[in-house]
């Protein structure tokens, strides 16, 4: 079965880059750089989201996490101590 492809990224690197990327993708015996930039993007993209499912293991979590971010409870007095402390 052949994959279709009928997406597009384009990215601007250095010389430099561009050399040490043909460098890996030679030593790792890729046919082309092409496949070899998308092997080790999509690897980082699944490694990046387990990580993150890791962290927060339902969308709940997500949702209670970027709640209190987004609106966090008012300083009990535990917290008020700790500030004057600090400031002192």
């Amino acid at each position: 079965m052949a994959t279709t492809f009928n997406d597009r990224i384009d990215v601007r690197i250095s010389t430099e880059q561009k050399e040490l990327v043909k460098y890996a993708s030679l030593l790792r015996g890729f046919k082309s750089v092409s496949e070899f930039v998308v092997y080790c993007i999509n690897n980082e993209a699944t490694k990046i989201i387990n990580d993150s499912n890791v962290m927060f293991k339902s969308v709940e979590d997500k949702k209670i996490f970027i709640d209190a971010i987004l609106n966090p409870p008012a300083p009990n007095e535990n917290l008020k101590k700790a500030q004057l402390r600090y400031k002192k």
